[in-house]
């Protein structure tokens, strides 16, 4: 019954989801599935805090290598689901001022907003930032000009870099107009459009088509890794 039960409901859920697309008197039923999957992912949520807490407890019990920042982690989800749920200097709406709680916690100035643009917005720019340096670093081992397809990359990806910036704008500015189309920032955006757009498309087939076999593997009961089985 552990298994038989939860494969029923994989495979209903979905085909109810993929009739309801296809078959419009069925669109309702889509609908409820939907809300279902929402009461779910509630619940999922509920679970992966507490699975974080543990993690982290534990981590912090044991003084297990980096603890301290498990103890940050702990003290940053405390303090703004406390902030959340509390609603924490959130003002009331104006049609409800007697209720102190019918404001959003989310409204500009409210110390959730505050958490969220001045403490996690600029976090998250810092990794992206030094992720960058890693990316340039990997770039530059990778486009070596050991054969013609790693020349072909590497021209490529010169030409794109330099019409992104206005060094190659006033490389090539001093062009006719009748050769505008090899000014740099012509020749980038023309890569972009033609031959970036042929591989995107391509990638996107690709990977639709996987979803497609994975989704139906899933749906008939062929894979039931999900389940935690390992088959």
């Amino acid at each position: 019954m552990k298994r038989t039960i939860p494969l029923f409901i994989t495979a209903a859920g979905g085909f109810i989801l993929v009739f309801a697309y296809f078959i419009p008197y069925t669109q309702d039923w889509g609908e409820k599935t939907l809300v279902w999957f929402d009461v779910i992912a509630s619940f999922a949520m509920i679970l992966g805090g507490g699975n974080l807490l543990r993690v982290h407890l534990q981590k912090v019990s044991d003084r297990d290598k980096g603890w301290a920042y498990s103890v940050v982690t702990l003290v940053s989800f405390i303090i703004m689901l406390i902030i959340g749920f509390g609603k924490v200097g959130v003002h009331p709406q104006e049609a409800f001022p007697g209720n102190p709680w019918s404001g959003s916690y989310r409204e500009i100035g409210s110390p959730f907003w505050w958490g969220y643009e001045y403490a996690l917005k600029p976090l998250t720019a810092t990794m992206f930032s030094m992720l960058a340096f890693y990316i340039a670093s990997a770039a530059f081992r990778a486009f070596r000009a050991k054969n013609f397809e790693a020349i072909l990359l590497l021209g490529t990806a010169f030409i794109i870099l330099l019409g992104r910036t206005a060094a190659g704008v006033a490389l090539t500015g001093w062009l006719p107009e009748y050769l505008s189309g090899l000014r740099l920032e012509n020749l980038t955006i023309f890569i972009m459009k033609t031959f970036n757009t042929a591989g995107n498309r391509a990638i996107m087939i690709g990977i639709a088509l996987g979803i497609a076999s994975m989704s139906l593997k899933v749906l008939l009961g062929v894979d039931r890794s999900y389940l935690g089985t390992g088959d």
